[in-house]
């Protein structure tokens, strides 16, 4: 066996440990649409909150979901056009969007 064949056996299982430590030690990752410094869970409001608010402003949602600490709101607004809408949890004002 060569020195370099030898020198790849030692290194590949280091690599692969590197790999899976890093891994549990990365978060979760969003889109990066938008991020909100929303603190605990326990200090957010509910999704039912946000679903009235927007339903009394003429929207119809389809679909609320936790990304980077905001709600994502998928929806039809009161003109009639799709939308992906980022909330506060804890204020539900509109946070706005970084350019994809």
């Amino acid at each position: 066996m060569t020195a370099i064949a030898t020198l790849r056996r030692a290194v590949a299982p280091l690599g692969l440990t590197l790999c899976a430590f890093a891994s549990l030690h990365t978060p979760a990752h969003a889109t990066g649409l938008a991020t909100c410094e929303s603190g605990p869970k326990s200090g957010w409001k509910s999704t039912d909150v946000l679903t009235k608010q927007l339903t009394d402003k003429g929207w119809q949602v389809r679909r609320i979901k936790e990304d980077g600490g905001c709600y994502e709101v998928y929806a039809i607004d009161d003109k009639g056009q799709r939308v992906e809408a980022y909330f506060h949890p804890v204020t539900l004002v509109s946070v706005p969007t970084k350019v994809r």
